[in-house]
């Protein structure tokens, strides 16, 4: 019986279905949601170049099947991001979502994790809380509590008793307001008073006045990576370091990216941070020397650490599983034992959230140029907002 026309569409339909499913089959997608517009663009500038990075260095390949990295932009918007992890999930059938540049980013994705049962590796949000809000969540950047306490112990035995904290009001902010001055203070320290500005286009000047005012031996302050020079600028506009008053900061505000164009007011200050440039260690030579050769000279921060470690875990746990995507990639998360260009590593089983060393940093001008000098180390620090502080 001879085919007709239709029956001969049908039969092509049918194998070009069948060809974009084994291709689809045989693509390991991994969906990178990333600020690369409004306030918010150096973080997502970061974490797409060290994912990219990372993908040209190890192979675009895992477990048998092509690794496709599908990149997009969400300005920094929790709604826009909502949004695109659904499309992800829904359309492109992405294995794991990755990036989250801020937490309430990250909080907006939580429920589409979930539902579409599909791994979400948390780059650079820091708020304790972003574990906890989905079983799918894996960490592999920071939390603030484990900086500001590690910092708030520095502070106290380096002879600081009285303090005001500044912070950024959102939840990493609060975080860092809530775990340091309570470290601070039980540790015997007075926090003279707790200051917050708002996340968006914050003018210090009143704050930092307020803090001038209070005439505490420092300042503690918290806000994205960023934002850190312009609170620089006024922190020296205001004379505060010609009252006498030190800054100490959680390493977010002496950022990498955005080090060099502070220029001399940030020398001598003190920060706790998990990663930095200057980190010595023969991987971490090699990862900056790589980053910037493949970014114009850029330099790497915490947030491209945050995304080299990231896709690292991607990587290993698609190997342990044969590329197999939802809960089986993220049990083989659980537990695994790294060195990073930050340093030793681990992912919390219980907690899914990183375990990796604090350290005690102050700007110095070395060869020409600003680095975060790591002069201190605190190994091993777990997230100590899982518990009450």
């Amino acid at each position: 019986m001879p085919i007709t026309r239709r029956q001969g569409l049908a039969g092509i339909g049918a194998l070009l279905a069948a060809a974009r499913l084994q291709a689809e089959e045989s693509t390991f997608r991994i969906g990178l949601i990333v600020p690369m517009s409004g306030p918010f663009a150096s973080t997502g500038r970061q974490l797409e170049a060290a994912a990219r990075l990372y993908i040209a260095r190890h192979g675009d390949s895992v477990a048998g099947r092509k690794v496709e990295l599908i990149v997009k932009d969400d300005g920094g918007a929790a709604d826009t991001t909502r949004r695109i992890a659904q499309e992800l999930v829904v359309n492109s059938k992405v294995a794991v979502l990755g990036g989250f540049g801020l937490t309430p980013l990250a909080l907006a994705s939580a429920p589409v994790a979930t539902q579409g049962r599909t791994p979400m590796v948390v780059m650079a949000a820091a708020a304790s809380s972003v574990t906890e809000a989905s079983p799918f969540i894996v960490r592999s950047s920071f939390t603030a509590a484990q900086v500001v306490t590690t910092l708030a112990d520095w502070a106290v035995k380096s002879g600081i008793a009285r303090v005001v904290s500044l912070v950024t009001d959102y939840a990493p902010g609060i975080d860092a307001e809530k775990y340091f001055n309570a470290r601070f203070a039980a540790a015997g320290g007075q926090v003279l008073d707790a200051v917050r500005v708002p996340l968006r286009s914050p003018d210090f000047a009143p704050f930092l006045q307020k803090v001038r005012d209070a005439r505490p031996d420092a300042l503690f302050a918290f806000v994205p990576a960023g934002v850190g020079a312009a609170l620089m600028k006024q922190f020296t506009e205001r004379g505060m370091d010609k009252a006498g008053i030190r800054l100490i900061a959680e390493g977010s505000v002496t950022d990498d990216d955005g080090l060099e164009a502070m220029g001399d007011a940030v020398l001598g200050v003190v920060t706790a941070h998990h990663y930095s440039a200057a980190h010595p260690s023969a991987m971490n030579r090699g990862f900056v020397q790589a980053f910037s050769a493949a970014n114009a000279g850029l330099r790497p921060n915490f947030m491209a650490v945050g995304a080299w470690d990231g896709m690292h875990l991607i990587y290993t746990a698609a190997k342990a599983t044969a590329g197999a995507g939802g809960p089986a990639l993220v049990e083989a998360m659980k537990g695994l034992a790294f060195e990073s260009p930050r340093g030793p590593v681990s992912i919390d089983p219980a907690t899914r959230d990183i375990v990796h060393s604090i350290y005690i940093r102050k700007v110095e001008r070395i060869g020409g140029q600003l680095w975060n000098q790591e002069f201190a180390t605190v190994p091993n620090v777990a997230d100590p907002g899982k518990s009450k502080p």
